[in-house]
């Protein structure tokens, strides 16, 4: 989270971390393998859900991730 919202290299992590850039870069790639962003994002929006406090009237959805079936426009 740290690389993403900084925008700092893997290599410039601070040494608050405990582990080396190499380190700290493995584990993100084998998390993001095994889908833990996207099973931690699906709790935070079923707990969100469950307070009714998932406003969907303000959701987005990225043409880019996204595939048009059948060629669609």
């Amino acid at each position: 989270m740290y690389v993403a919202t900084t925008g700092y290299a893997w290599r410039q992590l601070p040494p608050v971390f405990g582990a080396s850039w190499q380190t700290v870069h493995r584990r993100f790639t084998d998390w993001s393998a095994a889908r833990v962003w996207a099973k931690l994002h699906r709790i935070l929006l079923d707990k969100l859900a469950a307070r009714d406090q998932l406003d969907w009237s303000r959701c987005a959805i990225d043409s880019l991730s996204v595939r048009a079936a059948k060629g669609g426009t």
